[in-house]
């Protein structure tokens, strides 16, 4: 029944009746817990009720409306409800409301602001060499997810603070952004110190820190160079790294601009160290991109031989069945042949038997008549001797 109520009461009509006294601002940073207090006057007092910035009811009184155990009861009396959000998320930043229900209906509005810390930073140092064989450093150090974007500046040699070609790019809930400062030096010396600041409001007035040193630089580039697998420039192209180095430092957060300028020199043994365990790491890596790329072809290969079979047993049954078409057309062609000669034959054997017949009675019929005609003759001839002339006699 109360979560009825409480759903009732998420969509309660505010009219004249509610008015809004109170409203202010908090901010806390992801991961955080939250803590939500509504405080009212000492008076007639029926229900306090807190809504999440979507519009529900997350407690009316102590009586919780959503099961979710991310909000948590901390407090509740006939003047006071307090409550609290575990382990703050992006999508929990919003407006929340607590309602004090009395003979009018007032609410007290907090807007949360959800901070991301950015992460530590990393620097990557390149030396790039022009077509005129001029060189130069290039420094990117970079910091993802954060919240709003941070602010990105390097210090040169402890004194000297500026800014340099900074760019977001925010990711695909459009909030956290991905951030990076590039540096270009044209001239250093072996014992320049470059340090890229990371400044943010999750901070709390501190700051990140990835420290580089130009000596790790230098001795890197040159055990490039006497490496017998060196490759020449390319003189098509204006400009080519000709070696990089990566250096990723943990980054540490001062309290003052006075710490920062006591901290310790680095040791170039482990500026050179870092950059030789992230030379391997690049190895490992490029080795695990060959191993995918190669198997991205097989598995394009593997396709293209399955779509070349289908395609021949297509070939196959069409042939198959021409053939058959081809052999059944040959052989009602065979009897169709064999009919008409059958045929023939027996009218040439009807036409030799009719015309035997013919020649049959042909025969007989002349025969008869010269029988005819020589019976006549006979019959002449014995005839003839009855007459005897009288002179003969």
């Amino acid at each position: 029944m109360w979560w009825r109520f409480c759903s009732l009461l998420a969509w309660f009509p505010l009219q004249e009746a509610f008015l809004t006294n109170h409203t202010e601002t908090v901010t806390v940073e992801e991961g955080q817990t939250l803590i939500l207090k509504c405080v009212v006057s000492q008076g007639k007092t029926t229900s306090l009720q807190w809504l999440a910035p979507s519009g529900f009811t997350i407690f009316l009184n102590e009586h919780p409306a959503l099961k979710n155990p991310k909000y948590q009861l901390l407090h509740h009396s006939t003047h006071q409800l307090s409550i609290s959000v575990l382990n703050v998320a992006l999508q929990d930043e919003g407006v929340y409301k607590c309602l004090h229900y009395s003979n009018s209906v007032r609410t007290k509005e907090v807007k949360v602001i959800v901070l991301a810390t950015p992460s530590i930073p990393t620097l990557e140092a390149s030396v790039i060499r022009t077509q005129d064989g001029k060189e130069h450093v290039t420094l990117k150090c970079s910091t993802v997810r954060s919240k709003p974007p941070p602010q990105i500046t390097w210090i040169i040699g402890n004194d000297i603070e500026l800014n340099g070609e900074t760019h977001h790019e925010f990711e695909t809930d459009k909030k956290k952004c991905n951030s990076s400062s590039i540096l270009r030096v044209h001239r250093h010396s072996r014992n320049s110190t470059v340090d890229c600041v990371i400044r943010h409001k999750g901070l709390q007035g501190g700051k990140l820190v990835a420290p580089f040193r130009f000596e790790a630089l230098v001795t890197n580039h040159e055990t490039a160079s006497d490496a017998p697998e060196k490759s020449s420039p390319s003189s098509q192209d204006p400009q080519q790294p000709t070696s990089t180095v990566a250096v990723m430092e943990d980054s540490s957060i001062t309290e003052s601009d006075k710490e920062e300028k006591e901290r310790p020199t680095e040791d170039p043994a482990l500026a050179t160290e870092a950059s030789l365990q992230y030379v391997g790491v690049m190895r490992r890596k490029n080795g695990i991109l060959l191993l995918t790329l190669v198997s991205f072809l097989i598995f394009i290969l593997f396709i293209i031989v399955q779509l070349f079979i289908m395609k021949l047993r297509k070939v196959h049954v069409v042939w198959k069945r021409e053939n058959e078409i081809s052999e059944h057309t040959l052989e009602s062609y065979k009897s169709r042949s064999n009919n008409e000669e059958t045929s023939s034959q027996e009218k040439k054997c009807q036409g030799f038997r009719s015309k035997s017949y013919m020649n049959y009675i042909t025969q007989l019929y002349s025969e008869a008549k010269t029988k005819r005609k020589e019976n006549a003759q006979n019959s002449k001839l014995k005839e003839e001797p009855t007459h005897i002339p009288e002179t003969i006699v």
